[in-house]
């Protein structure tokens, strides 16, 4: 599987690079108050590094509050599991199957 992935990886980055090849003229890129010049696969490539990081930062927020709520959650399980006098779940033993008689 991991040659299969490496093959297709390898692929891709020749097709990215002809892709790149081909898009070499210049284009404009006009924001307000600014005006920028530069071959239009950096400007694909400024585009999609700028929605990634858009991306991760709008999910940054939920991600702390997961990793917030799991700590909380672990401790919440740690004083109920002290309370009650039981072992934490990495030291308890393995659940038996429950046996059945044989018939006879």
């Amino acid at each position: 599987m991991k040659f299969v992935s490496t093959i297709a990886g390898c692929l891709l980055f020749v097709l990215f690079f002809f892709f790149a090849l081909k898009n070499t003229h210049q284009v404009d890129l006009i924001l307000p108050g600014y005006q920028l010049q530069g071959p239009l696969v950096l400007m694909l490539l400024g585009a999609f590094v700028a929605g990634a990081f858009l991306g991760i930062l709008a999910v940054t927020p939920t991600v702390f509050r997961h990793r917030r709520e799991s700590s909380q959650h672990k401790n919440t399980i740690q004083a109920l599991q002290s309370a009650a006098g039981t072992a934490t779940v990495t030291g308890m033993a393995a659940p038996q199957p429950d046996s059945v008689a044989p018939r006879g």
